[in-house]
């Protein structure tokens, strides 16, 4: 028997369907990155200028699952696409509100957005299924002005492919050292909560990976890539966007990932790489792809100054 995916109260509000106010809860104060601990570390936060360790910016995508879901039924667990850019962090013990444009009939993309109780945007984007290829990040990717003068970044070039990786995500698997948990865990306090991620009543009979554990899976293995990045330096997700192809995605089902570096920005604190990963299953065949942008704190490398003087003057 299949139940019904959320039980979440949604509300509609003029143009919008919104959803309610939750509070996210922060995994990620054990997370190591690059053998030193990541902006969602409290001390390594308040040195850069932050308030405290940011929430990861993917643990917001279970918000927009039960909007989504009451759009498109099925298909979003199937074919569906969040495309987010981050403008502003957000911090446990805060509450934030998930939002969708309420499509006109047949619309397969609607603009997307997350505030703070003060009014404060988390992100804004576009969520769409079915292959769509006009998403949010698709837009700014073509709008970047190319990395001018990067130390970080420096030996980074666009087209960089790195190995096949092989990842899977089991319901007790520790998830490594940059998600210090595993999918149990994360189930317990996830803001959505779903029989389709737990058990097996759902159309497809058997547990689904959420989205925003889908960023977890894929990255799973990122930090064998090697690719040339100088370091250490403290990343964060600028932008993202999970796409699916032939979802959903199961537990205890092994995939694969390749990733290739599509572009190279930056502003004046940081330096970004843009990272596509696509996903194949078990018969070779994409069932999903994730655009990210890492972007490095400048201010967070301690050879900056120095290397940028050596490079270029």
């Amino acid at each position: 028997m299949t139940e019904a995916a959320f039980t979440t109260e949604l509300l509609e509000s003029g143009n919008l369907l919104v959803g309610p106010w939750r509070s996210p809860k922060q995994m990620l104060h054990a997370q190591v990155y690059d053998s030193h601990a990541s902006i969602h570390d409290d001390a390594t936060a308040q040195k850069l200028g932050f308030q405290g360790g940011t929430i990861e910016g993917p643990t917001h995508f279970s918000q927009f699952a039960p909007l989504c879901e009451r759009i498109w039924g099925q298909a979003w667990f199937e074919t569906g696409c969040l495309s987010a850019h981050y403008r502003n962090p957000a911090f446990e013990g805060e509450e934030v509100q998930a939002n969708i444009e309420k499509p006109k009939p047949g619309q397969t993309t609607c603009a997307i957005g997350m505030t703070k109780r003060d009014g404060t945007e988390i992100l804004r984007g576009t969520a769409s299924i079915g292959g769509v290829t006009e998403t949010a990040l698709s837009r700014r990717l073509g709008e970047l002005k190319p990395l001018a003068d990067p130390v970080i970044l420096a030996d980074l070039k666009v087209g960089m492919k790195t190995p096949s990786q092989t990842v899977r995500m089991d319901f007790d698997q520790h998830m490594g050292d940059l998600y210090p948990f595993s999918l149990e865990q994360k189930l317990k306090v996830i803001t959505e909560p779903s029989a389709y991620y737990s058990q097996e009543h759902n159309p497809w009979g058997r547990a689904i990976i959420p989205m925003e554990m889908l960023s977890v899976l894929f990255q799973y293995r990122a930090r064998d890539d090697r690719l040339p990045v100088r370091g250490p330096a403290v990343g964060l997700f600028a932008d993202q966007e999970i796409r699916l192809l032939r979802g959903p995605l199961f537990v205890g089902d092994s995939y694969t990932t390749e990733r290739e570096v599509v572009a190279l920005s930056g502003s004046r604190r940081t330096e970004s790489v843009w990272m596509r990963t696509t996903v194949f299953g078990a018969d070779n065949t994409p069932v999903a792809t994730m655009l990210l942008n890492m972007a490095s704190i400048k201010d967070s490398y301690a050879n900056y100054e120095r290397e940028h003087k050596a490079l270029y003057d």
